[in-house]
């Protein structure tokens, strides 16, 4: 898609400083996903501090290892 953006220059030249982008096009590319990524990672972490995990009554790690290492 073609997009034209008013950006700063400063914020431009960082990222293509931090991304290590071949050029603009790239720069931006590589910070926009690495955003979708943290945004994804958030979200994640908000729905296990909504909804802690739970496990079974009797769930021990040393029981599961022992049942892994029988296998």
């Amino acid at each position: 898609m073609k997009v034209t953006a008013l950006l700063p220059d400063d914020i431009v030249q960082e990222v293509k400083k931090l991304s290590g982008g071949k050029n603009i096009t790239d720069s931006i590319l590589i910070a926009l996903r690495d955003y979708i990524a943290n945004q994804r990672i958030r979200k994640a972490i908000q729905k296990v501090k909504d909804k802690p995990l739970q496990f079974r009554d009797g769930f021990t790690a040393d029981k599961i290892r022992s049942t892994n290492r029988e296998l």
